[in-house]
């Protein structure tokens, strides 16, 4: 693609026909419950995971799985707590999306912080991009807007298949941040990380066999985990942060984490082998907020490997 950047998709009078009222209903609903206050947004969360646990119930079931792959150790009763947390945030989940795309500048300055800028910073004040490889949390819509409030950032984007939800999901993404890269626009990311930018990549989805290398990620042995970090930071002058956006008690903590010592090493397998490991510890600072219900396990090392999610 020679255009780095996904166009800003323009108003058309078509969203006003009858096929686009149920998604303006929705957007009405969802935009009005984000003026409520903070804490009964929260509520009306907890009361939509509700609503997931009947008509999410793959999800739900795939999330299970997942834990049960993750964390052997712990006992049914442990791994059914944190799924029932995690459903809980999964609908907290819909509305900060609604938060992170309408919420004033100052209202979502008021309920957030950041930590660790300074690792960034440090990166920027060498004359270089950085590579900020974004854990999964729920809330990284939200995180997203937040951090672009501190630096406008650029992003990966995957146009949405309704044609009125991408131009509201394009714009609300847009709020505080610079520009957005199609996902397949490897060319573009570079460019933009070598012309100094702030970057997100998200390293912990499945993205395939052909992209990928099998190293472990928690207890699973051999997991699908990209080669896409490693095409990146090897070909752009760029060093790498990792970044987590935590639910607190009182808002949203964004976490800006170094990157790892030595790196790239030489060694692409052993490298997505060392993110995979620390992509674990930052899921474990807060696991009931994280993406389980991606089937992060759907691709096996060889084709004809049983799915772990039948």
């Amino acid at each position: 693609m020679s255009n780095a950047r996904v166009k800003s998709p323009s108003f058309k009078m078509s969203f006003l026909l009858p096929q686009y009222w149920p998604v303006w209903l929705g957007v009405c609903l969802l935009y009005s419950i984000s003026w409520l206050p903070y804490r009964l947004q929260l509520v009306i969360g907890k009361g939509l995971s509700f609503l997931l646990k009947v008509l999410g119930k793959k999800r739900v079931a795939v999330a299970k799985r997942n834990l049960e792959l993750c964390f052997p150790e712990k006992t049914e009763a442990q791994r059914e707590a944190l799924l029932a947390k995690n459903i809980e945030y999964a609908g907290i989940a819909i509305l900060e999306s609604s938060m992170g795309w309408w919420w004033p500048d100052w209202r979502v300055r008021r309920h957030s912080e950041i930590e660790g800028y300074e690792h960034v910073q440090a990166i920027l004040d060498k004359g270089k991009g950085v590579f900020g490889l974004a854990i999964h949390n729920m809330n990284l819509e939200l995180g997203c807007r937040i951090v672009g409030l501190k630096n406008p950032s650029v992003a990966f984007y995957r146009k949405h298949n309704n044609a009125l939800m991408e131009y509201i999901q394009y714009h609300g993404r847009a709020r505080s941040n610079k520009y957005m890269i199609h996902k397949r626009n490897a060319k573009g990311l570079i460019k933009a990380l070598n012309q100094k930018e702030v970057c997100f990549y998200l390293p912990d989805q499945d993205y395939g066999r052909q992209f990928s290398e099998f190293v472990p990620f928690f207890a699973v042995q051999e997991v699908a985990s990209t080669k896409g970090t490693m095409l990146f930071a090897k070909n752009s002058n760029s060093e790498t942060v990792f970044i987590v956006s935590v639910r607190t008690k009182v808002g949203y903590k964004i976490k800006f984490v170094p990157g790892l010592n030595h790196f790239p090493s030489g060694d692409d397998k052993q490298d997505i082998a060392r993110i995979n490991q620390k992509i674990e510890e930052l899921v474990n600072i807060a696991p009931e907020q994280y993406l389980w219900m991606h089937k992060r396990f759907k691709t096996r090392p060889n084709e004809d490997d049983p799915s772990l999610y039948d």
